[in-house]
């Protein structure tokens, strides 16, 4: 699928689109006012690149998405080591709510709130309402523990969606879940763009408080997203900072060659 924005650098073998933070909301909020089969925005940050290398079906749903936005500082940090850079980190759970607030509140965004732990997406619908009033959440849903295996229940799923008919899917079921699952079912999901968002549901429900702006404008979240879970997360960060630059290497030397 084409993006809808005007440019895309190439990383680590993945289409990423050159894009800020306001134009990312800008184009959200034009697929979900324009009808046809369902887009897609996926947020690559470091782990997600990783995976991109051994997964072929990521790699896939990466191609087919309308819109590839850097949600990482990591992958910011290369693209300008390799001359190929991105304006900013746009994270899924500062898109989010971005959306929601330049929504129109005399033509509410109809918005579907799809994972995360059961009552959780429930809560997170109450707290957009009452924050957001151009918003109006018309579904949530945390489907069970492996659901995607299961072929009556993914039909289920659908069938909520297209019922509530939604204009904008939040889809947080981890990567690459969420991507996989997205793209798997795209012809059959009844909505006008879905975002793979991760966390972004719990953090809007109050469930995880992210780190403070701070942490943030100078790339240490992932420290603090680590501390609030270190059995999930240090094996995976350990991991990165070993592997990411290894692979930043290896495109930095590939890039020499080809000169």
């Amino acid at each position: 699928m084409n993006s809808i924005v005007q440019a895309r650098v190439q990383l680590f073998g993945v289409d990423i689109d050159v894009v800020r933070r306001d134009e990312a909301v800008s184009a959200v909020l034009r697929m979900s006012k324009t009808p046809g089969i369902c887009r897609f925005v996926v947020t690559p940050n470091a782990d997600h690149v990783l995976l991109l290398q051994q997964n072929a079906a990521l790699r896939r749903a990466y191609a087919d998405a309308a819109l590839v936005i850097a949600d990482g500082w990591p992958v910011v940090l290369a693209s300008h080591i390799l001359a190929r850079p991105l304006p900013e980190r746009v994270t899924g759970s500062d898109l989010v709510p971005n959306v929601f607030l330049a929504a129109n509140p005399s033509e509410p965004l109809r918005v579907f709130l799809f994972g995360a732990a059961p009552g959780v997406a429930e809560r997170a619908a109450s707290a957009i309402e009452a924050r957001y009033p151009g918003v109006r959440v018309v579904g949530a849903y945390g489907p069970p523990l492996g659901f995607e295996r299961d072929p009556e229940e993914t039909r289920r799923s659908l069938a909520r969606i297209r019922d509530a008919e939604p204009e904008l899917l939040l889809v947080g079921l981890g990567a690459p879940k969420q991507e996989l699952w997205v793209h798997a079912n795209q012809a059959e999901i009844r909505t006008r763009v879905a975002l793979c968002i991760g966390a972004t549901i719990d953090f809007l429900a109050g469930e995880r408080g992210r780190a403070p702006s701070w942490m943030q404008r100078i790339g240490l979240e992932w420290f603090h997203r680590m501390v609030q879970e270190p059995k999930r997360l240090v094996p995976r960060y350990a991991k990165n900072a070993i592997e990411f630059p290894k692979l930043v290497f290896r495109e930095w030397r590939e890039q020499g060659r080809r000169a």
